[in-house]
């Protein structure tokens, strides 16, 4: 875990929806300017999350704090921190983009001169400058989306939320927001982020939470979770013949497809294992022509961790 300060602190969360026992005891820590990815089925609770640590539900039980304050006691000082982004865009078609930001200083009750310098501010950095006297009606998805972030950013926010922020863009206006929400983490930025795109999860997380039944089921960098996932191996190539012959005596592994003329030897990927191979075939006199490091993709490791049989499969009588 990091040493840095906690931005958010989650200590057994529960939220229930009837009988629906959506959150069950969940604990969380996010550490302060970086992003912590939220990956789960759908009904797995991630929006559920996000509305509680932005004081939009209560929870039925537990602690949580935002900022370094309490979401329950103290509402007001956890809204005074954060920004909230969810699955639809808050965009008034109404206005241009510059009187969304404007709109948006007055509900902040920032002065004249702060508010029209923040939103110049925002305008330049989510490259809106051109579209800023324009009806987001002729916004593209990517370009209503980073005004929909901008709007949020006008509060000035140390804690921001997204709850899935690039459903239903194409890829460039994805890769867009994602420029965007690196630039906010360079800045100090705390990032929350909910997203069915394991993709966007490998690309800008920190760190990575899997939810599944009300819980955190695995944690950990996106490395880290996929070592968790067997499958990784170390593929060695090798010139000749001989070369091959001595490195698969040497590691005392079968060689599959001699005409290859290479080896899959299982590994976590990691740097002591690596050492391990290298110094076993250097002691060996091999040379090794090529050695790739393959490990499972992260959708690997969702439905590893969050699978479940289909309609069609019988599971086993125990």
């Amino acid at each position: 875990m990091s040493s840095r300060t906690p931005a958010i602190e989650v200590d057994g969360l529960r939220k229930a929806f009837g009988s629906n026992v959506v959150l069950d005891g969940l604990d969380l820590t996010v550490a302060e300017g970086t992003v912590f990815a939220l990956l789960g089925p759908n009904g797995s609770g991630k929006t559920t999350i996000v509305d509680i640590l932005s004081t939009l539900s209560p929870a039925d039980a537990g602690t949580v704090r935002v900022g370094g304050a309490d979401v329950a006691t103290e509402p007001g000082a956890v809204r005074a921190a954060i920004a909230v982004t969810g699955q639809s865009t808050a965009v008034d078609n109404l206005l241009t983009g510059a009187e969304n930001l404007r709109l948006m200083a007055d509900l902040y009750h920032l002065g004249r001169r702060e508010g029209e310098r923040r939103a110049a501010d925002l305008l330049e950095r989510f490259d809106l400058v051109e579209a800023a006297a324009t009806s987001p009606a002729t916004y593209s998805g990517g370009m209503r989306r980073k005004l929909d972030l901008a709007m949020g950013l006008m509060g000035d926010p140390r804690i921001v939320f997204l709850d899935e922020p690039t459903t239903g863009l194409d890829p460039r206006s994805r890769r867009a927001v994602w420029d965007v929400i690196r630039g906010l983490v360079a800045d100090g930025v705390t990032v929350l982020l909910t997203t069915q795109y394991l993709e966007e999860a490998d690309q800008l997380a920190d760190r990575i939470g899997v939810l599944d039944g009300g819980r955190l089921v695995a944690e950990g960098s996106a490395e880290e979770l996929k070592r968790l996932v067997p499958g990784g191996h170390l593929r060695l190539q090798f010139d000749d013949d001989d070369a091959l012959d001595r490195a698969a005596r040497a590691l005392g592994v079968d060689i599959g497809d001699p005409a290859a003329l290479a080896l899959e030897i299982p590994g976590d990927g990691s740097v002591r294992a690596l050492r391990t191979l290298l110094a076993r075939l250097d002691d060996a006199a091999v040379e090794v022509a090529v050695l790739t490091v393959h490990t499972p993709d992260l959708d690997d490791v969702f439905l590893a961790l969050t699978g479940r049989p289909t309609p069609d499969e019988k599971v086993p009588t125990p």
